[in-house]
């Protein structure tokens, strides 16, 4: 049926209008006297309706008291026409009601294209967001594995100690946590403290390999390392160099002041060089060198005790003890890979 113009829809009653209605619809006309439910009900039921609540509705009524108009605008009624129904009137009013839905239409449909649009630049930002984490990733690995391999370079020349610096950093590690440092510098301490010996790349073979005790000008050759390994990482803007530096330099440092290069002591001696320097100590004496054989971890450990307060910091060899079940576990895991490399088998050092 058609109306002024529109398409319109009739239905005998308020169920029937309830059934039949769509969002597709731009106006209700509503009589309060229907059977079976009345006009403020059908009212409520549409505006309870989130799919269709925003439909204007124009009532048809015969009441004219200001209780039945407040109801009626409670239940959501919009406007309203006294009966006798002037179809000038209705022409007016419906226009006036099919125009704000038109304008309501207009803004859901800009709100649904900004929506849309705000989705679309989100799932970009995230995808480029994902994008830059990898790259960080891949370019924090390779920074990781360039300043490994650099390490792995000053060792390489003694095949026996080509492992030493992954177990050395691991027990670095495990001190750190034992300390309480932060989960930032465990990791910070554990990719740094591979970097403590890269000043022996400065260092003859003659000296480095030398089968045998030092003589003293060989000795001050070979202290040379910890400066020389400062120098390499010195000026970086890499939070991961700069501990790298502070490592070399100081894991020679001992607690009474008698070690090298500064002759440093007690808590003047950086944290990390003094973690570092047990965890160096712990390895160097439980591995085989060109000058030594390996002692037990018995042994090892008995002369970092008698080290403890003179050579090495006695809160750190506390903490090393404590965690001790841990290191021997480290230690195993990468004796038995340094057991497989002699064998021939592949392993990630």
């Amino acid at each position: 049926m058609a109306s002024f113009g529109h398409v319109s829809e009739l239905a005998i009653d308020g169920p029937e209008a309830l059934e039949k209605m769509t969002p597709d619809f731009d106006l209700v006309l509503l009589d309060v006297m229907m059977p079976g439910m009345d006009g403020f009900e059908v009212a409520r039921r549409i505006r309870e309706n989130p799919e269709i609540n925003d439909i204007p509705i124009i009532m048809i009524t015969g009441l004219s008291s200001q209780k039945d108009r407040l109801q009626a605008v409670k239940a959501g009624v919009n406007d309203f026409i006294s009966k006798p129904v002037d179809r000038v009137e209705l022409n007016v009013r419906t226009d006036s009601m099919l125009k704000m839905k038109e304008a309501q239409d207009e803004i859901k449909q800009h709100r649904a294209m900004l929506e849309e649009t705000v989705e679309k630049r989100t799932a970009s930002l995230r995808k480029t967001l994902k994008e830059l984490r990898k790259a960080q990733r891949l370019t924090h690995q390779a920074h990781l594995d360039t300043i490994r391999r650099l390490a792995v370079a000053s060792e390489y020349r003694d095949e026996d100690t080509a492992l030493h610096i992954n177990r050395m950093s691991n027990y670095c590690a495990i001190v750190a946590r034992g300390l309480s440092l932060s989960a930032d510098e465990v990791d910070l301490i554990l990719h740094a403290s591979p970097m403590h010996d890269v000043g022996k790349i400065g260092i003859p073979d003659a000296i480095l390999l030398k089968p045998g005790k030092l003589d003293n000008s060989e000795w001050e050759i070979m202290k040379q390392h910890s400066i020389i390994g400062a120098r390499i990482l010195r000026g970086s803007s890499s939070e991961l160099l700069e501990a790298g530096e502070i490592i070399a330099l100081a894991h020679h440092e001992k607690w009474n002041g008698t070690g090298y290069p500064k002759g440093l002591s007690g808590e003047d001696i950086p944290l990390y060089g003094r973690i570092c320097a047990i965890a160096d100590i712990f390895d160097a004496l439980t591995s085989n060198r060109p000058y030594k054989k390996a002692f037990s971890s018995d042994k090892a450990l008995e002369i970092l005790q008698e080290g403890r307060g003179t050579h090495v910091d006695p809160n750190v060899v506390d903490v090393f003890f404590d965690q001790l079940d841990d290191v021997v576990e480290v230690q195993k895991k990468y004796t038995e890979n340094e057991e497989e490399k002699r064998r021939g088998v592949p392993s990630n050092l």
